[in-house]
């Protein structure tokens, strides 16, 4: 049970500190040098994936998303079962993190454009914004895939790569959808951000998911080569 209430804190804590650099330094809209731009919020995301590896890493292996569940569970790392328990208590930490979040909205002055931070797009962007969730989560699952190999894999900095992968892939995207690449992280910010992210948050857990399949395909093939070539 351990490794289940890990995936939830952890995953809360991410929405917490990435979405809450959104909902409470977040630009505002049609203001300039106004509070956290995309780099700030792409590092508030990537340093909390640094942060919690090396917290939770050796409990779960800190996934705190389910596209890298999955990828991990397609590359054939853990089982069925962990792989829907780990989902199911990273969409419960994704949503207590955005509850703390609303709280803190709804109970002081200090407050953004946004109430939880939730991804979006535009009217006539939603294939591009399928296409940049698919991507980028392909290239963060891969990346993750690969630098917490056992034998390939960068052994005690992998939380360093994968945080700062998180923080490249985020400086890229949040101008396109918000940057999700994780449906735990879109889940709990729409319930509370509410109207149209709600009809629009398919995406953020389709995408995100084709990505990390696509990933753990690409990674199996490379890595079997490998293997093959050593």
């Amino acid at each position: 049970m351990n490794k289940y209430i890990s995936e939830m804190i952890g995953t809360m804590i991410l929405v917490l500190t990435g979405c809450g650099s959104i909902v409470f330094a977040g630009n505002m809209p049609g203001t300039v040098s106004t509070g956290a731009g995309a780099l700030e919020v792409a590092m508030a995301f990537g340093l909390s994936v640094v942060a919690l590896a090396y917290v939770f890493g050796g409990i779960s292996g800190c996934h705190i998303n389910p596209a890298i569940t999955l990828g991990v569970y397609c590359s054939g790392r853990m089982g069925g079962k962990d792989a829907l328990l780990y989902m199911i208590f990273q969409v419960i930490g994704g949503i207590l993190g955005s509850a703390v979040l609303f709280i803190l909205v709804s109970t002081g002055s200090h407050a953004g454009f946004t109430m939880a931070a939730s991804n979006g797009f535009g009217e006539g962007e939603m294939l591009q914004a399928f296409i940049a969730e698919t991507v980028f989560t392909f290239i963060f699952v891969l990346v993750a895939l690969g630098a917490t190999d056992k034998k390939k894999g960068a052994g005690k900095l992998a939380g360093l790569v994968i945080g700062l992968t998180l923080v490249l892939v985020h400086i890229v995207c949040i101008p396109i959808t918000g940057t999700s690449v994780n449906p735990a992280r879109s889940i709990g910010p729409a319930l509370f951000e509410g109207g149209s992210t709600i009809s629009q948050l398919w995406l953020f857990i389709v995408a995100p998911l084709t990505g990390g399949l696509v990933g753990a395909i690409v990674w199996k093939v490379i890595s079997h080569h490998s293997d093959k070539q050593l």
